[in-house]
């Protein structure tokens, strides 16, 4: 498992824990996040930045 961070805002993507509050289950892959999922805290597309690995 894997955590990535947002290069724009800085928020922490686990894999581990997922973010069942969007509906993303624990252990879910950075790779298995739809498309069009959008940065919880500043609404960045996943296609419109890079995350980088931490």
């Amino acid at each position: 498992m894997k955590t990535w961070q947002c290069v724009v805002c800085g928020f922490i993507y686990n894999e581990a824990a997922g973010l069942p509050e969007e509906g993303i289950a624990a252990g879910t892959a950075w790779t298995d996040i739809p498309e069009d999922w959008a940065c919880p805290d500043c609404g960045v597309a996943k296609a419109d930045f890079d995350m980088i690995e931490v």
